[in-house]
This record gives structure tokens, sequence and C-alpha cells, in this order.
């Protein structure tokens, strides 16, 4: 007996992980981050998305807008999947295969999925003292190797 883990997985569930994690205590409006919003009804093609309208600068939105799952053909529990085989380091390929995806639809989901991630990685900041190792660095020999052999003193 096969397993589809697709089957496992719930649509319903996925909207809701997704806006516990982006909405914690209260929906904002992604656009001018107020909090006066308005449900709007379910979307018409994914029944568990969730659609808002803003008050405050009347901009309408969903649960994915300005998020790295918006916009894409594909459904929001292939792309939560997809991020959860990615964390158990599997290949592209071995989840587009696993997925039954196309291999170019999968690439470009882990690049969308890797740049996302680094997009909201914090800013590194060093504070308290700092410690840097020399480092000598060849630079301009290119193709003559010679020049940088070394030399005995």
């Amino acid at each position: 007996m096969e397993i589809n883990i697709q089957n496992l997985i719930d649509d319903a569930r996925c909207y809701e992980a997704v806006r516990d994690l982006r909405w914690p205590g209260k929906t904002f409006c992604p656009h001018c981050c107020s909090d006066d919003i308005i449900k709007r009804g379910k979307d018409e093609t994914e029944i568990y998305k969730q659609r808002y309208e803003c008050k405050q600068c009347c901009k309408r939105f969903d649960d994915l807008t300005n998020t790295v799952f918006s916009g894409h053909h594909q459904p929001l529990k292939i792309w939560i999947i997809f991020l959860y085989f990615m964390g158990l380091n599997l290949s592209t390929e071995q989840i587009a295969k696993e997925l039954n995806l196309n291999k170019d639809d999968a690439h470009y989901m882990a690049s969308i999925l890797r740049s996302g991630i680094v997009e909201k990685k914090p800013e590194v900041k060093l504070s308290s003292e700092v410690e840097c190792d020399e480092v000598y660095i060849v630079a301009g020999h290119k193709g003559n190797a010679s020049a940088v052999k070394k030399r005995d003193v």
C-alpha cells in the first residue's frame, strides 16, 4: 500500500498555520500595518483562504498577500510540504518526485523559498569584543603560478 503525503495534510490547517505565524495576536494590513480589518469572505478557488479589507487604507488582501506563497499556481499545502522536505534536506529532484511536480517547477519553488528565507533573515550585528585573525590574500597573479611560489628567506 502506497501512502500519498498530500492526502495526510489538511488545506484548512495549512491556512490556519500561516495565519497563526503571520498574525499571532491580531490581523494587520500588509500595506499600512493597521489592525482595523474587516473579513471579506473566502477565496473562490481556495476555500480556506480568508480575504480581508483594511478600513484605514481601503486595500484588500488575503492570508498570502506579500508572502513567498502568493501568486503561484501550486496550492499552499504543496508549498508547506515542499518546505518541510527542504528542512529534511531532501534534494529538489527528490521533492519533485515525491510531490509529483515537474523538475523545473520544483527548482523554481526551491529558489523562491530560499530567497524568501534569506530576505527575512535578520542582519548580523556584532557586539562586545570581536576578534579577527590575520589573513594573507594573494591577488593579481592569475595564470602566473611562478609569481606566487614561496620564496626561501
